[in-house]
């Protein structure tokens, strides 16, 4: 079983490029990647919608996402999307083995 959360990050006057970009340039990003249990941590930008991030986030399972939520790395995040005033939408899916 995988989870795979996308994190819609929706600013104004290109805020959401611009937390993503320090996102990467700071390292959290690459940090986040190197957890445990981490399986893809992307961002996307929408050709049609300008003020949009998507941010791909996979993980091996729940435990997994549950280490990194509680991880210092979740007070940095949180600070980021705060100073670039960012509304997020989330959609969460399971992929189930059979």
């Amino acid at each position: 079983m995988s989870i795979t959360v996308n994190l819609y990050y929706k600013g104004e006057g290109g805020s959401a490029k611009e937390f993503a970009r320090e996102m990467e340039e700071s390292g959290i990003a690459a940090q986040i990647r190197q957890e445990e249990g981490n399986l893809r941590y992307e961002y996307f930008f929408p050709m049609d919608d300008p003020e949009t991030v998507l941010l791909i986030d996979q993980w091996t399972n729940q435990a997994a996402l549950d280490y990194h939520h509680k991880s210092p790395m979740m007070a940095e995040i949180a600070a980021l999307r705060e100073k670039y005033k960012l509304r997020l939408k989330v959609e969460r899916y399971v992929e189930e083995k059979r």
